[in-house]
């Protein structure tokens, strides 16, 4: 009886253990824009440069002194993007403050209407 006890034991502590086992998700999408090329994944997050992010932001509006209209689509890990953000740190901006640490968020397309 013991031992019948032990091996229940066991076997619940291995299947527990391989339950518990990362599942790496699967490139649905491959995006091959004019910047980067970058990956929808099946579970629904970002992949660029072995990068994973939460969100892919496209986000539109008109810089100052400009005549057209600008989209600029981000991979983040922030939720929201500021406009003013987003051209800052698309390269366009001499403060390195304003852009963004690779952890956080990337440029993948840039798009002037």
């Amino acid at each position: 009886m013991k031992k019948l006890i032990a091996f229940v034991l066991a076997l619940v502590c291995v299947l527990g253990l391989v339950g518990c086992v990362h599942q790496t998700p699967e490139r649905t999408k491959t995006i091959e824009s004019d910047l980067k090329t970058y990956y929808e994944l099946s579970d629904g997050t970002w992949e660029c440069n072995e990068h994973i992010y939460k969100y892919r932001l496209e986000i539109k509006g008109t810089m100052p002194n400009s005549a057209a209209s600008s989209t600029f689509v981000y991979l983040s890990n922030i939720e929201n993007i500021s406009f003013e953000q987003a051209w800052k740190a698309a390269g366009l901006s001499s403060n390195m403050a304003d852009y963004f640490a690779v952890e956080d968020a990337v440029l993948v397309e840039m798009k002037t209407d």
